[in-house]
């Protein structure tokens, strides 16, 4: 059983984000080690680990021979510290894409790559190797290597973003779905089946880079004019989630346009394509709101806070329907088609609403009609 894992390149984005999931999942003896590290700290874990994540590397360097230092430098010091202490522990490597091509970067992630499989050959041990793609989520640096950092940092921070080939295709994997195929081989145990050697993480999400820049723009913009993008879209639903963490602190919460008049206000909170509209209610003592129907747009109603009644009539009917509501027992009533209904606020302090509807609402076809209960 795996109790003692070594980190390498833990403060970087992935790095940070295994790091916390590990600690998640109870693993409580973790070995971080980065470039800041103390040079004899290495012998040291690599006596003692059961597991090796090997993610420390290169790839915004000065100068291009650092590339192959940080890439294969480094993972040589590693494996010659690991074969010293008779340490075979699995390793696992996360490498490039880029090592299929011939440039410095690809070169030097090639070479780390072929000394890992070298090692497993002698030693006999298992080894990892996975040549992801771009990876996307919180605690990636922005301005540096990552199109999809960058874009979320400076439209949530109010900076312009360059985009020099819109239909440029980018292949990405997000940073949770990286973590969790990461340690889902910890309690593997098994050689990685593969037909050309390497692991891969999945899903991958192809898209260009012009339709991730409206993306985020789209979310930034959801503010203002209140919409919920698609979440039953993987990827959307994991940008949104990419972009929120890249918000300035002092700017989490934003102001919504409250109507106010002598009965209350109302409140327009959110707005989808696919899911209606959720609005915000508030009612004086006595007050009663609505007195109008709907042909097609229903409505559910939730009272949160205060007490009131809610009361129907069918159309074309006199028979009166009413239902007391209250924030002391949570219940929704749901608005027909068809009915008048209004809603009363018979407490002493205000009431307070939550209303869904099954469209946002359109002026031009308000679906709505003026008719007393």
């Amino acid at each position: 059983m795996v109790k003692k894992i070594l980190v390498t390149g833990a403060t970087g984005f992935v790095g940070k984000n295994l790091v916390v999931e590990l600690r998640n999942r109870k693993y409580s003896t973790i070995y971080e080690y980065d470039l800041d590290s103390e040079p004899n700290l290495l012998d040291q874990y690599t006596k003692d680990c059961d597991f090796v994540f090997h993610l420390a590397g290169v790839n915004r360097p000065k100068e291009e021979r650092e590339f192959m230092t940080g890439n294969f430098g480094f993972t040589s010091d590693l494996l010659a510290s690991l074969k010293k202490n008779n340490n075979k522990a699995p390793l696992l490597i996360t490498s490039s894409i880029q090592a299929a091509f011939d440039n410095p970067y690809g070169r030097s992630k090639k070479a780390g790559e072929d000394l890992i499989f070298e090692y497993a050959n002698e030693t006999g041990t298992l080894v990892y190797v996975y040549r992801l793609p771009n990876v996307f989520g919180k605690w990636c640096r922005p301005n540096y290597n990552s199109a999809v950092a960058t874009f979320c940092h400076n439209l949530a921070n109010g900076f312009p973003i360059t985009i020099n080939d819109p239909e440029v295709v980018m292949n990405l994997v997000y940073i949770d779905d990286v973590v969790n195929e990461l340690i889902r081989q910890i309690e593997s145990g098994k050689q990685p089946i593969s037909e050309n050697k390497y692991c891969s993480v999945s899903p991958i999400h192809t898209i260009q880079l012009g339709d991730i820049a409206t993306l985020i723009s789209s979310f930034r913009d959801s503010r203002l004019n209140l919409s919920i993008p698609l979440m039953t879209d993987a990827f959307t639903k994991k940008l949104y989630s990419t972009y929120l963490s890249y918000l300035p602190v002092d700017q989490f919460s934003y102001p919504l346009k409250m109507n106010i008049d002598s009965r209350g206000s109302f409140t327009e909170f959110l707005k989808s394509s696919d899911r209606g509209q959720v609005s915000v209610n508030i009612s004086k003592p006595g007050i009663a709101k609505g007195n109008h129907w709907h042909h097609t747009k229903c409505e559910k109603f939730l009272v949160v806070s205060g007490c009131g009644v809610i009361r129907f009539r069918k159309v074309n009917s006199d028979k009166i329907l009413e239902y007391f509501i209250s924030g002391e027992k949570l219940e929704v009533v749901d608005i027909p088609v068809g009915y008048t209904h209004n809603i009363e606020n018979l407490g002493a302090n205000v009431m307070v609403t939550i209303m869904w509807a099954n469209e946002s609402f359109d002026p031009d076809k308000p679906d709505t009609y003026f008719e007393t209960v």
